[in-house]
């Protein structure tokens, strides 16, 4: 018997209707699509007016009433991950949104000012729409400037506002970048100059007005509202603790970047644990170098030694390439997958080097045809260590983020919200990879070795430091001195570190608990698998999903050990 087209149709919209929706499928649908209602042409920059936040407020806790009405037990594993990992972003937006966490947008990296520098360094204007859309970003440069001064007032008068500390580093770099503005070859100029097509006169003279005029004029008015008026109502004391509702503050902060149900104690309780069992370690190198002197006295020799320190930016560069490459030739040997887009060894770039950390990673995008890079601080080499470079390349390129972040990018069929970040698994995960260069070789020398341990302390002192400096009232002096004593880090590192971390409250435990509980899980696996424990199948498990939250991270490890055994 043969059934028309329309017959059929109709026989599957009846099936259908039959089947009972899956209300998670209806909750990501309506979130991914309220996440691409946010991108606007029109007005390509963060919108912050009250309006928009009460907007969004609203809508994400319409979601987050929808999640927790779910019967999780009805979920299959993948739809539990999302879920799990939906309800944690969520959970954050609803509480964020609330507080007004907005109003406090700088830190001494920068901010958003760092952000807008970045956006502009990478746009690559190849097409027309592409040089309209630069128009665009230009055309709308001054209302976003407006906007974040009438939103920064406001952090002022509710008390959402930064310290006179992080307000001075932040200024730090948003002054040379105002001052570069006003130059012919500014970063805005340079961004025009990559498009190769024919601009009419009209659009040359609109663009004139724009990079000579309009933005040098916005971002001066930005600078003297800050000299003029907010840096003399910020906070004279560091921390979240001057903040409205500090402790819950705080205690949200740790719950979102550990990804954990942790209190600010217990990190630091942690974290002083770590430190004692790292110091320890750290004895036994410098007793086995036969060093004669105390262990601050090691620390100065560490410090100060030219043999520690690279002689050019070319020279570290070099350095930190060539143990990439090393890596790369065991990673066979540890991972099954290994993602396709390659990553390339680059200097932090000159505006905001000065202060910034000693390397990061910057990720590549298919889409954009852009590599990986891992960029290396080139700047003040005397406080580069050659010795800690090893960890770093580990943890920043392979087999950390360069690895987890482009295997996370070549996922397909999830969400979009499964590409966030999650700082707890991504930072663990590198920080574990510095751990894992000990069985692939990569440590040449007791120091290399030293300096990946000193890597570890300096994550487990973050622990202590930040929550001192967040909840128990730490000034900055007695959290540096911390870190200073405990640490061969330089001082200039040392303070650098310190300072990302009082305008950047609990991001910096994520890593060492995010580590730990890999390290407990690969142990778990370890013992209950024995001989038949795979090493490249328990990375691999580790990395398929992306970033998650650790509870999820570790039921899937329990899964994998089960599956494992009955393969046996």
């Amino acid at each position: 018997m043969k059934y028309s087209v329309l017959t059929l149709f109709a026989a599957y919209l009846w099936l259908c209707s039959c089947q009972q929706e899956n209300p998670l499928d209806s909750i990501i649908l309506e979130y991914d699509t309220f996440q691409e209602s946010l991108k606007d042409d029109d007005y390509p920059w963060p919108k912050i007016s009250d309006n928009d936040i009460s907007e969004r407020l609203s809508f994400y806790q319409e979601v987050q009433k929808s999640l927790n009405n779910i019967s999780i037990s009805t979920l299959s594993e993948k739809d539990l991950i999302n879920y799990e990992m939906l309800k944690h972003i969520v959970d954050d937006k609803v509480y964020n949104l609330d507080y007004k966490s907005h109003l406090i947008p700088i830190t001494s990296e920068g901010g958003f000012v760092t952000g807008i520098i970045f956006s502009i360094q990478r746009k690559q204007l190849k097409t027309v729409d592409d040089l309209e859309k630069y128009l665009t970003y230009l055309r709308t440069f001054s209302t976003y400037i407006d906007h974040r001064i009438s939103s920064l007032k406001s952090g002022l008068v509710s008390g959402k506002k930064s310290s006179k500390f992080i307000t001075s580093k932040f200024l730090n770099i948003l002054d040379p970048f105002v001052a570069s503005a006003s130059e012919k070859e500014n970063l805005f100029q340079k961004a025009l100059d990559t498009y190769e097509g024919e601009l009419s006169e009209d659009v040359q003279t609109e663009i004139a007005q724009l990079i000579e005029n309009d933005v040098p004029t916005s971002l001066q008015k930005l600078s003297d509202f800050f000299h003029n008026e907010y840096l003399p109502k910020a906070y004279d004391k560091i921390g979240a603790g001057q903040l409205p509702d500090a402790e819950a503050y705080y205690q949200q902060r740790v719950n979102y970047f550990t990804t954990l149900d942790i209190t600010p104690e217990e990190v630091f309780q942690t974290g002083i644990r770590e430190v004692a069992r790292i110091k320890a370690d750290m004895e036994g190198v410098i007793r086995d170098l036969d060093f004669e002197g105390t262990w601050e006295d090691f620390f100065d020799f560490l410090r100060s030694d030219p043999q520690f320190y690279a002689k050019s930016p070319e020279d570290i560069l070099m350095r930190a390439s060539w143990i990439c490459k090393e890596m790369e030739f065991e990673m066979p040997k540890y991972f099954g997958h290994m993602p396709s887009m390659p990553f390339s060894v680059k200097p932090v770039p000159a505006a905001i080097a000065p202060n910034y950390t000693a390397g990061r990673y910057s990720g590549g995008s298919y889409k954009d045809h852009r590599a990986g890079q891992y960029w290396v601080n080139t700047t003040k080499l005397e406080s580069r260590p050659l010795y800690a470079l090893p960890a770093l390349s580990l943890h920043e390129a392979v087999p950390g983020h360069h690895t987890q972040n482009m295997l996370a990018a070549e996922m397909t069929g999830l969400p979009k919200f499964r590409s966030n970040y999650l700082s707890a698994f991504g930072e663990g995960w590198g920080l574990y990879c510095e751990y894992l260069g000990i069985e692939a070789g990569i440590y040449k020398t007791p120091y290399e070795n030293f300096g990946r341990m000193t890597y570890e302390m300096w994550r487990a002192c973050r622990l202590v430091v930040d929550v001192g400096m967040h909840f128990k009232g730490w000034d900055r002096q007695k959290a540096f001195d911390f870190m200073a004593s405990n640490t061969a880090l330089s001082i200039h590192e040392v303070n650098t570190e310190i300072d990302r971390y009082i305008g950047w409250p609990a991001q910096a435990v994520s890593y060492k608990m995010g580590e730990l509980k890999i390290r407990e899980l690969r142990k778990r696996a370890e013992e209950a698998l024995a001989d038949d424990f795979d090493i490249r199948a328990f990375h691999d498990k580790i990395l398929e999903n992306g970033s998650v939250p650790l509870s999820t991270l570790e039921r899937i490890i329990d899964q994998f050990i089960i599956a494992s055994k009955s393969k046996i």
